[in-house]
C-alpha cells in the first residue's frame, strides 16, 4: 500500500476503516468501532494517513492512524520531583491515544512520521490550550520500546500496561524555529 501525502480527519464516507490491520486487534477494532463515535461526542480526534489509491467500493485504505484527546492528571500521581512545581489542582495534559500502521506499512519509518505529525499537531494546540506533557497509554511491550526510543519516559503502570509522558516543553523544542 502507498501512502498519501497528508494527514487528514477520520471520514466514515471516504475513509475503509474495516480493512485496517495492524496487528493489534485493540487498535483495530478501536478505529473500526469507535473512533468515529468518539469524534461525533467530541471526546477525541482521529487522524489518518490515506492510502493514494481508491478500493473498488469508492473509499481510501487507511495506512496508519493516530487519536488525539486533552486529559487531566492527579498531582499525586506524579513523581515529587515533578509535582513540586506544580499546581494543586488536576493538570491538565494531551494525550495520544492510540497510534497504529497497517501492517503492509509496517517497517518502512511510519510509525516514527505519524508520531511526529501527533506531536507537531498537539504543539499546536499548546498554543491555545496549554498542557504540562503529552502522555502515552501502552497497549503493550512493544509500544513501550517504540515511545521509548523517542525519548517518553514511564510515569506508572496501570493493569501492567506503562503509562509515559514527554514533557510539553521537550515537544515544543522539537519543533522551534532555528
Amino acid at each position: 500500500m502507498i501512502w498519501g501525502n497528508e494527514f487528514v480527519e477520520l471520514s466514515k464516507t471516504i475513509h475503509e476503516r474495516n480493512s485496517f490491520d495492524c496487528g493489534k486487534e485493540e487498535l483495530n477494532n478501536f478505529l473500526q468501532t469507535r473512533a468515529a463515535k468518539h469524534m461525533g461526542a467530541r471526546v477525541s480526534r482521529t487522524f489518518l494517513l490515506p492510502s493514494k489509491d481508491n478500493l473498488p467500493n469508492g473509499k481510501t485504505s487507511i495506512c496508519a492512524f493516530y487519536t488525539i484527546t486533552g486529559a487531566t492528571i492527579e498531582r499525586s500521581t506524579l513523581p515529587r520531583s515533578l509535582a513540586k512545581k506544580l499546581p494543586h489542582y488536576p493538570v491538565p495534559v494531551l494525550l495520544i491515544g492510540q497510534l497504529a500502521v497497517h501492517t503492509s506499512c509496517a517497517g518502512q519509518g511510519l510509525g516514527k512520521i505519524i508520531l511526529i505529525e501527533a506531536l507537531k499537531r498537539l504543539a499546536l494546540i499548546n498554543e491555545h490550550m496549554p498542557a504540562y506533557a503529552v502522555f502515552v497509554d501502552c497497549l503493550d511491550n512493544d509500544a513501550e520500546g517504540f515511545y521509548q526510543k523517542y525519548g517518553f519516559v514511564e510515569l506508572c503502570r496501570n493493569d501492567g500496561r506503562a503509562r509515559m509522558y514527554l514533557p510539553m516543553r521537550t515537544v515544543l523544542e522539537l519543533f522551534q524555529d532555528n
